[in-house]
């Protein structure tokens, strides 16, 4: 009896010995499993880190545009115009400040110098006074009644299409010359301005810094037919989302194949918050904004002067 009582602590030992090997057993198991489930995560952060692929390049830059083309289906050049010259004097004036400020400006100044032939013969005071909203007014001046003049006297009053011929006349340069050939003749044209040189950057489809280099490292990467659009898009987004200072990486609908996630603000409610124009309910650059955007929700920009209306919200 004695020995059974003396027996008794020594089998609970032993028990209790076994249930703790059993523990550590399946512990371990358990860490095995986890480091199995980890590996395939280790190994794609690898592989992100690894140099990509022209082809991949290629493939994530077109994905990145067709999900930008489902984002902004109403995307458009964001300048009001009627016509090629209209279109061209705009372009012009909107270096240095915002399409914005160009179209509360333009409807003056085309009312009173609707062709080029007007314009060449304006009183320059006269002009720099109406276009003086649009900042370095004497020069702008001096660059749009040249146009004009060089359109009067060597086009017969009409805009030409062909970047060769543009690029000649005064104040023109390349990026001038694409927004007007895309978008007055349907003439395929990368527009590099300050937006799409940010985005193409940090989406590292280039490290240029040049805008024509820029230009033609993005263009290889695409289709011609698809230069005026994309433009477009990129251009929308950067001014809606992927801004300068701090980007709304928390409501971007392409942060999955950005590089540069993380640059900015990831909560999504905060986020949310630094949208601009109609993806914050805000007014949009245009006075005459096309219907497409209308109907997307976009407001149509106050005149000059004008109370711009509040926001609304998306």
């Amino acid at each position: 009896m004695k020995k059974a009582v003396a027996a008794e602590p020594v089998e609970k030992a032993a028990a209790a010995k076994s249930v703790k090997k059993k523990a550590a057993a399946a512990k371990s198991a358990k860490s095995v499993t986890k480091a199995a489930a980890a590996k395939p995560v280790k190994s794609v952060t690898k592989a992100a880190a690894e140099p990509e692929s022209r082809t991949a390049l290629v493939r994530r830059a077109r994905r990145i545009n067709r999900e930008l083309a489902e984002v902004y289906p109403y995307a458009h050049p964001e300048l009001d115009f009627e016509n090629p010259f209209q279109l061209l004097v705009a372009t012009v004036l909107s270096a240095q400040t915002t399409d914005l400020r160009v179209n509360q400006t333009t409807p003056a100044l085309f009312a009173k110098y609707p062709t080029p032939e007007d314009l060449a013969a304006a009183n320059p005071e006269e002009v720099e006074e109406l276009i003086r909203p649009t900042g370095f007014f004497r020069a702008k001046t001096k660059s749009i009644m040249g146009l004009a003049a060089a359109l009067r006297d060597e086009f017969g009053g009409e805009v030409p299409g062909r970047l060769e011929d543009l690029v000649k006349l005064p104040g023109v340069g390349r990026k001038t010359a694409f927004v007007v050939m895309g978008n007055a003749f349907g003439r395929p044209g990368i527009t590099v301005d300050t937006h799409f040189g940010r985005l193409v950057r940090r989406w590292k489809w280039t490290q240029e810094t040049d805008p024509d280099k820029v230009e033609k490292a993005v263009g290889e990467l695409f289709p011609k037919s698809d230069w005026t659009m994309l433009s477009h898009r990129v251009i929308f987004h950067g001014r809606r989302i992927c801004h300068a200072r701090k980007p709304a990486c928390g409501a971007c609908p392409i942060a999955p194949l950005c590089p540069a996630y993380g640059e900015g603000e990831t909560d999504p409610e905060k986020a949310k918050k630094l949208l601009k124009y109609e993806k914050g309910g805000f007014p949009g650059q245009r006075l005459k904004p096309p219907q497409s955007y209308l109907d997307a929700g976009g407001i149509p920009a106050p005149p000059l002067g004008a109370t711009a209306p509040p926001a609304t919200g998306e």
